[in-house]
């Protein structure tokens, strides 16, 4: 989920937890700043984009169980008193932003104040539920051909545009993500055992599912790609394991070696500033959570390639995906929506499809068996959603402004409600390779 290549750079410039500055990047980054964001000036807009903007989402709205009030207190939407509520408190900048593109111009006006609500993920799973079908399909074509923007080309998913793409979310501040994950640090879908609520011990349970699916024990090597902050690497090695993991955020892996130092297992734990393509030796497992996210199609080939060259005779692969219905990975996959402009550039999405046709074109492997997450990782993006907001003040103290605090709540919420209704899924997949016969 990129900012406005006209975004002003931040003045004020937050320092990560090993005491060093932020890197500056060489794009327009969401950093922390004072004053309006002037890349998020209401767009010119030709009156009658605006005015067909205006009929598609009255006409979107009107069966959808919300009530969408304008000033002057005129109500459409098919909701009843209890159902969640969208102020729009600026339609004139509302509409522009929509008639200049609807998946990114949405976000656009949330984060500006141009609607508000009470309930943001309450508001935005009707809208997700129906997420296909709002637009009719005509106008969803042509508006993908003559009007919706197209990813930049310095965002994809070159080695280095990789680099670049992750230091753009991922090292915002080491210090920001601690305020709102757990303790584990875990920055993907947590598995929730039965009549717990406890984000810490849901980590740590995916965790485990993971490394089980890769039937990591003591004695392996492990290679890891995707380091994070090393909680998954720190479990692997309580488990016995020697771990070789990979992160391309040198952020990342400076806490990371703190908090292995930390708990303990340093030793057993070699973290390297490396790209998965770099990837050289033979292990006995890989474990990769929720890293393919960012690879990009062109360069799943050499993803599950490498995934396949890594591993040992006999060895299995734990990999945790996000996924999309295969239908709409089809008629998307080149879309280039709010997500990508403001929070993960370069990324895409699979489907389990995608997935087991690049192992079968690709690779020796299989899927041999999978477990779904993906109401877990609702319930997981409530829990970060709710404790970024109650944390607030703190955020702001690291200089971050209230543009910014709409920004992280539109996407917390907004993935929050796709995973709600099953417009998204995560999956704990275990591949091994396909028996010979």
């Amino acid at each position: 989920m990129t900012t406005p290549h006209d975004l002003d750079q931040a003045t004020a410039t937050p320092r990560l937890r090993n005491g060093a500055a932020a890197r500056p990047s060489t794009r327009a980054v969401p950093r922390p700043n004072e004053g309006v964001w002037p890349g998020l000036a209401t767009p010119p807009v030709a009156p009658a984009k605006a005015r067909i903007a205006e009929t598609l989402f009255r006409r979107a709205v009107r069966t959808l169980p919300v009530r969408v009030v304008f000033p002057g207190g005129e109500r459409i939407g098919a909701g009843g008193p209890d159902s969640p509520v969208m102020r729009i408190e600026r339609p004139a900048s509302f509409f522009a932003r929509m008639g200049v593109d609807s998946k990114i111009g949405f976000g656009e006006s949330y984060m500006v104040g141009d609607w508000t609500t009470t309930d943001l993920p309450g508001l935005l799973t009707p809208f997700a539920a129906k997420l296909s079908t709002l637009i009719p399909p005509v106008l969803q074509r042509m508006a993908r051909r003559y009007v919706e923007a197209r990813q930049p080309k310095e965002e994809v998913n070159t080695v280095e545009g990789s680099r670049e793409n992750i230091h753009r979310h991922y090292d915002l501040s080491n210090d920001l993500f601690a305020l709102f994950l757990d303790e584990t640090m875990s920055y993907s879908a947590a598995w929730f055992a039965e009549g717990s609520d406890d984000l810490a011990d849901a980590q740590r349970r995916k965790i485990d599912g993971i490394l089980d699916m890769a039937g990591v024990r003591d004695g392996m090597h492990v290679l890891e790609i995707g380091t994070g902050w090393g909680g998954l690497a720190t479990r692997a090695a309580q488990r016995g394991a020697r771990v070789t993991t990979l992160t391309i955020s040198a952020e990342q892996k400076a806490l990371a070696e703190e908090r292995l130092e930390r708990e303990g297992v340093a030793d057993r734990v070699q973290v390297l500033l490396r790209d998965y393509r770099e990837a050289q030796g033979s292990y006995d497992a890989v474990v990769s959570v929720e890293m393919i996210e960012a690879v990009g199609e062109a360069y799943w080939p050499t993803y599950f390639g490498a995934l396949d060259r890594l591993l040992k005779p006999g060895g299995k692969v734990g990999l945790q995906a996000i996924t999309i219905p295969h239908d709409r990975l089809v008629v998307s996959k080149n879309d280039y929506t709010w997500i990508h402009k403001y929070v993960f550039p370069g990324g895409l999405i699979p489907s389990v499809e995608s997935i087991e046709h690049n192992l079968a074109q690709d690779t020796s492997l299989h899927i041999a068996e999978r477990r779904s997450l993906g109401y877990d990782y609702a319930r997981t993006l409530g829990h970060w959603r709710e404790t970024f907001l109650s944390r607030w003040s703190e955020v702001a103290d690291m200089g971050f402004d209230e543009t910014f605090r709409r920004m992280w709540e539109f996407y917390l919420g907004y993935c929050e409600a796709g995973f709600r209704v099953g417009y998204l899924d995560v999956f704990q997949l275990s591949l091994q390779r396909r028996p010979s016969f």
